[in-house]
């Protein structure tokens, strides 16, 4: 999927991408500044990301404390087709997760990915600290 602000955005969500994810996205671009207002607004924007292969801003959106050394870029011929948020719960004010399922196909098979991710907030962001499938 391309970077078209006039796109849907991969999230989902029925806003066009500049207006969605496209907009956290060009923010971290631009000044390096993180600002999802929520965890599932950043979970939302890192399944973008992963669409788009933004691995920066993944990196960025990371917990340092489970930030994995090196991201590897979407294998050829990957595409993502789908995020459905199930729950989002805060559990604090520094706290929360989100469960979902993000649907991808390569190589002609289908694949899902059925996760509760647990978000902290460090500072004033929120970061992706780790996931447990399901």
């Amino acid at each position: 999927m391309k970077e078209d602000k006039t796109n849907a955005c991969p999230c989902g969500h029925p806003s066009a991408y500049a207006a969605c994810c496209g907009r956290f996205h060009a923010l971290f671009t631009q000044t390096g500044q993180l600002s999802a207002p929520d965890a599932e607004a950043l979970m939302r924007s890192r399944y973008s990301a992963y669409a788009l292969d933004l691995l920066d801003y993944l990196r960025a959106t990371w917990h340092p404390d489970t930030r994995p050394a090196l991201l590897q870029p979407n294998e050829a011929g990957l595409r993502w087709l789908g995020l459905d948020v199930k729950k989002h719960v805060r559990q604090d004010e520094n706290h929360a997760f989100v469960e979902f399922v993000a649907r991808s196909k390569l190589g002609g098979r289908a694949h899902r990915l059925h996760e509760v991710s647990s978000f902290e907030r460090v500072n004033a962001d929120w970061l992706y600290r780790d996931g447990l499938l399901k």
